[in-house]
């Protein structure tokens, strides 16, 4: 009789965590971050309005050394700039060391761009990924792949008036949603491409 009764006590334990054990899963579902993703994109988006990135800013976005043409070349962190955009992607450049280069790759390879993003370039596209860049002579702006092949070249202007020449910095153009990418005083304009 001792054993029939804690089998029936047993079994009705039992039957009340069946019961539970779907409730407490359920709370811990609607408990989850994922479950709040209002919350998350809010607090992730950073705001409404792309931000301009200084030297300091890019400390932990960009890498200590980077591949082109066969080769690893040190940033210049502190000559680096970029955009992180409304939606979170970055636009990332910095100046490099390209003291182990040939004399005709150290002529057009002045900097390391990244992009997250599809910009438009004077009117030229480029795809997300890592180029080689620089601005080159007769007023002109080159972009090359990671092998140090051409992809396009583009008219480059020169800013008398900027008050604090940098090496390499990044500055609103006077357009919205448009950005200079600075080598001293020479500067191109980029933007994100229409409809990415």
């Amino acid at each position: 009789m001792l054993l029939a009764t804690l089998r029936a006590a047993t079994l009705t334990s039992f039957k009340n965590r069946c019961h539970i054990a779907p409730l407490l899963l359920c709370a811990m579902v609607a408990a989850s971050p994922s479950s709040l993703p209002a919350q998350t994109t809010a607090a992730s988006s950073g705001g409404s309005t792309a931000s301009i990135l200084k030297a300091p800013d890019m400390d932990k976005l960009l890498p200590a050394t980077v591949f082109f043409r066969g080769q690893v070349a040190s940033v210049q962190a502190r000559n680096s700039g970029g955009i992180k955009l409304p939606d979170g992607m970055f636009v990332e450049a910095a100046l490099v060391d390209t003291s182990g280069y040939s004399t005709g790759i150290q002529q057009k390879y002045q900097a390391y761009l990244i992009t997250e993003v599809t910009l438009d370039i004077n009117g030229q596209r480029l795809k997300p990924g890592a180029y080689g860049v620089g601005f080159i002579e007769g007023n002109r702006f080159v972009v090359m792949d990671l092998g140090a092949h051409d992809l396009f070249t583009v008219g480059s202007k020169s800013d008398a008036g900027l008050k604090r020449p940098m090496p390499l910095q990044v500055l609103a153009d006077a357009t919205a949603n448009q950005y200079r990418l600075y080598i001293n005083r020479n500067y191109v304009v980029l933007s994100r491409a229409a409809g990415q």
